[in-house]
């Protein structure tokens, strides 16, 4: 090589170097850095999480379905017994007839079709190839959120207050745990949501131990269900 073209190769290579030193010294990220931080670039898909939204999607929209067609149901008679009563601890009417079976002014089956039909909707588009930009998964987060603190006031109220379960009720508040977990943890670890860097790694530890956490969620639930209501009890007298 000349003198002068090995000069010029040597003063472009530094000069990228440079560039790259001064923008790392900005605190901007570099190309090496991309796939870390961006939801829609070289990093590959969430097809485990989407085939767990389909799938709690669809556990989701068949128990909205039903309370649906329980809630008309009540409407077209207020004493039809509903499949899913089967006791007075044990059925749905006391909820579907309650000021906290409609909270926004709609009945709250209504709510969960629309939101499942959602969820399973993200879950077949990611598993088409689809990838979303991080503002959409902002906001799928932020659905799933409050779906997830909708279930813990419904949990509340169905065992201190209403003191009856619903069955129905109860298979969405199995499906939405696991589906906060999966999609919140998954934005965290993946950057998508911003977080320190020790909260990242802590969220990509816990993402393996969402099965173990979301039976603990069960456990508590459980727990208070037997405290309040002696759940035991009351099934054991209802087969015997």
């Amino acid at each position: 090589m000349p003198p002068r073209a090995a000069w010029r190769g040597s003063r472009g290579y530094s000069s990228r170097a440079h560039l790259s030193r001064c923008t790392h010294q900005r605190g901007q990220v570099g190309p090496c850095e991309n796939a870390k931080v961006s939801p829609t670039g070289s990093r590959s898909r969430p097809f485990g999480i989407a085939a767990c939204l389909v799938v709690a999607g669809a556990i989701g929209f068949i128990a909205a379905l039903a309370l649906t067609l329980d809630k008309i149901a009540l409407l077209e008679n207020p004493d039809a017994q509903l499949s899913c009563s089967f006791s007075v601890l044990i059925g749905c009417s006391t909820n579907l007839n309650s000021a906290q079976g409609a909270v926004f002014g709609l009945p709250n089956p209504l709510l969960g079709l629309a939101f499942w039909a959602a969820v399973v909707t993200v879950g077949v588009a990611i598993l088409a190839g689809a990838q979303f930009a991080r503002w959409f998964w902002l906001l799928l987060n932020l659905g799933i959120a409050g779906s997830l603190a909708l279930v813990v006031w419904f949990i509340a109220q169905s065992i201190f207050v209403l003191r009856v379960l619903c069955p129905w009720c109860m298979a969405t508040w199995a499906v939405t745990i696991p589906v906060f977990l999966l999609v919140t943890l998954y934005s965290i670890s993946s950057g998508i949501i911003p977080a320190p860097t020790a909260v990242r790694r802590a969220a990509g530890v816990a993402y393996g131990w969402i099965p173990p956490i979301t039976v603990l969620c069960y456990l508590v639930v459980a727990f208070l269900a037997q405290w309040q209501l002696d759940v035991l009890g009351q099934v054991l007298l209802l087969v015997s």
